[in-house]
Order: structure tokens, then C-alpha cells, then sequence
């Protein structure tokens, strides 16, 4: 028998040990002195019970160590306070305000998010789904508009609020939140002529989204005349060492461009590098353009000219619709489209 102590203010075992089975939503009514449907609101609906309640039932959880069955609470109350977002990375920082912010806010709202990395691959985010759908999730989060035909067929019959962010597409699945990489792409070509510049180059990883800004670039420029603009793609996700190969490549080829157009400021930010390490000064030599405009553009030497997204924006953004749908189960709910738009930063380097 494992030995056992008697907590003085409680009438029930402690057992120091671990328990298999863990101890109850009765257990912890017993120690808190109140009812089990007592300490169930306490969990669940906070604001219906007394500030003294809730710090009973606050002690008494912390005392037993109890662990809520979330799945049984989702199957009663058909909701499982739980959003799932999916992002194609962790390596770097693009995402971080949006997820950050998205979070914050739900967390507030008392729903808990499960973050899942897809690698770009559209058959991991069809993984990954797979394994979520089982648990009933209030809302699915993901980057981008392109997903399996599996992915987008359960998505679409599974009637849960789904987001897809960071893009815009014509045929939405449910919300979208996002903004035009081919807007930016021509956006990027006809600011850049404005300036004067002829001889174009792209560095860019290889995900989807990076492809788009680089293809509606390059339709761009033939439009504006320029139909010669060397390509270096490489696979996601984007580091400074791809910035920094992809220039190296482009001059050992013969390329001399006056600007070289890259798919985030990571890739940019080790263009920048190579450049410097061959003696080039930016702008005069060879001018960069960077994406995302994360916090190290402004700071870097030179400074980065870069096209700014504003990540918290849009992570609240999908968080407020998100908790509008939740608030709103049963309702007929119209498809929701938010553009959110970017802005062209001019620094130093362009």
C-alpha cells in the first residue's frame, strides 16, 4: 500500500503517488466543500459563481491535482473550447505577432489554442487534420488558400468555423482573413520602376505564397517592357543562408542586377550579408527588397526596404470573428471576407 496523508482541511486521501485514474470532479467538490455542480461552474462558467467560491474551488483543484476531462465537458456543452491554428513554420518570426495576438485574445475569451506546423506541405496540414477533427475543435485556423482535396472536403463538411489567413482567394472555404500576394507582387514591380530601376532579380523560397508574389512580379515587369528577370526559388522555409547562396548564385551566372526583389526579409536580410562580403555597396551597387518588414528591417545596415503586414491586426481580426461564430452557434452565418491589406516601406537598401 502506498502511503497515504490526510489533507486537515479535506476528508479525502491525498495519495502522494501517482493514480492511474486521477482524482474527480467529486473529489474536488469535497475538498471545496461545495456541490459538484458547484465546482463545475466554477470551471466552466466562472462568472456565475462568487469570488470566495471560485478561490475554493481554485484551491481545492490545486490541492488535488485534479485534471478536467475536457472531451467529456466538450460532448455535454457541444463546444471543446479549443481552436486549432496551423502555420508552415516555427523558423522565423513572419507569423509570431498574428499567432501571438490571436491567442491573447481567445485565451481572454477562455478558449485554449493547439498549434500545429505544417512545413508547407499540404499533405502534413491533411495530417494534421486528420488527427484534430477527432477532437472536436470550435475553430480551425490555417495559412493559406491551397489545401488537399481531402483537407478541403473535410473542412467543408465538418461545419466547423474555419479560417484561412494570409491569403486571398474567389472560393473561400469559410472566413477569410488575408491579403493579395499577387497584389503585392505588382505593387512591388510598379513601385520599384517608379524608382527607376531596369535590371531585376528574385531570391525566394519555393511556398506557395512566395510564388504567387514572384509570378505576379515578373507578369508585372513584362507588362512595363522587362522581360528578362533571373530566378533564384529554393525550398522553404527561408533562412540567410538561402539570402545569401541566392545571390552568390545569381552573379556566378552572369546576372548584374540593379535590384534584387526577396521573398521575406530573412532571404534579404542574407542577401545584404553576401553582398558586403563581396565589397557591394546597397543601394549604389545593387539595391534589396525584402517582405514582412519584421522588427529587424528598420535596424539592420543598411535599412531595409521591406512590405509591411500588420500581423496583430490580423490575428485579432480572426480571433473576433472566431468568438462572433461561437457566440452565435445555430445562426446562419454569411461567409466573411476581410482585406487587410499591406503597406510598401521605402528604406535605405532600395
Amino acid at each position: 500500500m502506498p502511503r497515504q496523508s490526510i489533507d486537515k482541511d479535506s476528508e479525502i486521501p491525498l495519495d502522494k503517488t501517482r493514480q492511474a485514474s486521477g482524482f474527480t470532479l467529486i473529489d474536488v467538490a469535497k475538498v471545496a466543500g461545495v456541490s459538484p455542480i458547484t465546482v463545475s461552474r466554477a470551471l466552466n462558467r466562472p462568472e456565475l459563481v462568487s469570488d470566495q467560491t471560485l478561490e475554493k474551488v481554485r484551491r481545492a483543484v490545486a490541492l488535488v491535482g485534479y485534471i478536467p476531462n475536457m472531451l467529456a465537458g466538450g460532448l455535454a456543452s457541444k463546444q471543446s473550447k479549443l481552436v486549432a491554428v496551423f502555420v508552415p513554420t516555427i523558423a522565423h518570426s513572419i507569423f509570431s505577432d498574428m499567432v501571438q495576438a490571436l491567442m491573447d485574445q481567445l485565451g481572454e475569451a477562455g478558449y485554449q489554442s493547439i498549434l500545429g506546423v505544417t512545413g508547407y506541405s499540404l499533405e502534413k496540414e491533411e495530417s494534421l487534420l486528420g488527427a484534430i477533427l477527432g477532437r472536436r475543435p470550435d475553430g480551425i485556423v490555417l495559412m493559406g488558400t491551397e489545401h488537399s482535396a481531402l483537407t478541403r472536403q473535410r473542412l467543408v463538411s465538418s461545419g466547423i468555423p474555419v479560417v484561412e489567413a494570409w491569403d486571398f482567394c474567389e472560393d473561400p472555404i469559410d472566413i477569410l482573413i488575408g491579403f493579395s500576394h499577387e497584389a503585392v507582387g505588382k505593387a512591388v514591380a510598379d513601385h520599384l520602376h517608379a524608382k527607376g530601376y531596369r535590371r531585376f532579380s528574385v531570391v525566394s523560397a519555393g511556398d506557395p505564397r512566395g510564388i504567387k508574389r514572384c509570378k505576379a512580379l515578373v507578369n508585372e515587369l513584362r507588362e512595363l517592357g522587362i522581360m528578362d528577370v533571373p530566378q533564384v526559388i529554393f525550398p522553404p522555409p527561408a533562412t540567410l543562408k538561402e539570402g545569401r547562396e541566392g545571390l552568390s548564385q545569381l552573379l556566378s551566372e552572369g546576372a548584374k542586377p540593379e535590384i534584387v526583389v526577396c521573398s521575406s526579409d530573412t532571404v534579404a536580410q542574407g542577401v545584404l550579408a553576401e553582398a558586403a562580403s563581396r565589397g557591394l555597396r546597397v543601394p549604389e551597387d545593387i539595391a534589396v527588397m525584402g517582405f514582412g518588414d519584421l522588427g529587424s528591417a528598420a535596424q539592420v545596415y543598411p535599412a531595409l526596404s521591406s512590405v509591411r503586414l500588420d500581423g496583430a491586426r490580423v490575428g485579432g481580426l480572426i480571433a473576433s470573428v472566431l468568438l462572433e461564430r461561437f457566440r452565435n452557434q445555430g445562426a446562419h452565418q454569411a461567409q466573411v471576407r476581410i482585406d487587410t491589406g499591406f503597406t510598401l516601406i521605402d528604406r535605405v537598401s532600395a
